[in-house]
């Protein structure tokens, strides 16, 4: 009725053969139209409110047609907006699993179904075998397409300069913590998990080429983090307590020492003189080897699922929570920004962001538990970020789509 009365008052009224239809947003009568009174031929007419002029053929019945491209613009957006929350559904439903096998883990302990040293247990294995024999392969057998790694470290590192930079003054400066807590606060704020998350996220959200550019990543990541923690905490440490300062030469052998003897970089090294060598895997070592590497990211999530009971939140968090908005926000834009910067590849960009996006690493607690200092801020930033991170993940695969 209200239709009618408006095509009335525009000398329009519907004839008897008028049907009804349905637009989606709008309903109203459509169909033969008779005339109410005779037109130029051609003639401009003023329709609502006279904001809008609309040609009309004497002869046409037609309504005006800004009122269908007006439904067109509405079913255009609505079309858009089921296709990005589709899309956004889809992210989120391929980033959960990872986040659900953590949970589980955390459950398994605090339940009272596994006792927690079977997931210290668990991610020594992970540790020692399932994730070297895994970057064992993938440097093997990668197919290096894009050149020079140089850009992948400076694209990743300088995200991790300016945000170690950024949680160390928040410490400092903004919480008025000691220069210990500042070295930990930018640890915690820029030492991703690589290894027991960031590498199953990558694996099943980037594939292959997102592998390899995190086993590139690996092979300097831990030498690189540990040596700039291990010392920037040892001359914080010297600072506070006024003990005598240890010669960096000494510092650095000890760091050194250390690295040698890690599974990790022996893996790397192993699996970089395969590949020189151009020595293929076949036959049984070829299905130990890649059954043993399909078990290094799903245990490795249940295991740091299995330890976050021991983590937990502890003193203030009002740092904590700093350090981890670093953490998931800060840390991925600035990696980012410099893989753009510097014209890394979609799948190298994607692999180092979503690797950076990822919580906090044990190392954090690591670092704070050799020093004795720092405990409740490094626990606390483990368990908040991964608490986050299923949203923070989800949210940066879903811009890198």
């Amino acid at each position: 009725m209200r239709i009618g009365r408006m095509l009335a008052r525009h000398s329009f009224i519907p004839s008897s053969s008028a049907t009804l239809c349905n637009t989606g947003m709008f309903r109203f009568r459509c169909g033969p139209f008779s005339r109410a009174a005779a037109l130029p031929p051609r003639s401009k007419r003023v329709y609502g409110s006279g904001s809008h002029l609309h040609e009309q053929r004497a002869a046409s019945g037609a309504l005006p047609s800004d009122l269908f491209s007006g439904i067109d613009r509405h079913r255009s957006a609505r079309r858009n907006v089921v296709i990005q929350g589709s899309r956004m559904s889809e992210v989120f439903l391929n980033v959960l699993p990872i986040f659900i096998l953590i949970l589980t883990g955390w459950l398994i302990v605090k339940a009272g179904y596994l006792k927690p040293a079977v997931g210290e247990a668990l991610g020594d294995f992970v540790f020692r075998v399932a994730v070297p024999v895994l970057l064992f392969r993938t440097i093997a057998e990668a197919d290096f397409k894009e050149g020079s790694p140089w850009p992948l470290w400076v694209a990743y590192f300088s995200g991790v300069a300016v945000t170690w930079t950024l949680g160390h003054l928040a410490a400092t400066l903004g919480f008025g913590r000691d220069p210990r807590i500042g070295v930990l606060a930018g640890v915690s704020s820029a030492f991703a998990n690589t290894v027991f998350i960031g590498l199953p996220l990558v694996s099943r959200v980037v594939g292959e080429e997102g592998i390899v550019a995190l086993s590139i990543l690996l092979s300097v990541h831990l030498p690189v983090m540990m040596i700039a923690g291990t010392v920037l905490m040892d001359r914080a440490d010297q600072k506070v307590s006024g003990r005598p300062r240890q010669s960096l030469a000494r510092l650095l052998a000890g760091v050194g020492r250390n690295l040698v003897r890690n599974p990790l970089v022996i893996g790397l090294a192993f699996g970089a003189l395969f590949h020189l060598l151009g020595q293929p895997l076949g036959g049984p070592a070829k299905i130990v080897v890649d059954q043993l590497a399909g078990v290094a990211a799903p245990a490795a999530l249940v295991s740091i699922g299995m330890a976050l009971d021991k983590y937990g939140l502890a003193g203030n968090t009002g740092l904590a929570t700093v350090t981890s908005t670093l953490k998931l926000v800060v840390l991925p834009g600035a990696v980012f920004a410099a893989c753009h910067l510097l014209g890394l590849s979609d799948s190298w960009t994607a692999a180092l962001v979503l690797t950076s996006s990822v919580p906090t690493g044990v190392n954090a607690w690591l670092i704070a538990n050799h020093f004795n200092v720092g405990h409740g801020l490094a626990s606390s930033t483990i368990t908040l970020t991964t608490a986050l991170g299923v949203l923070s993940v989800s949210a940066w695969a879903y811009l890198l789509m």
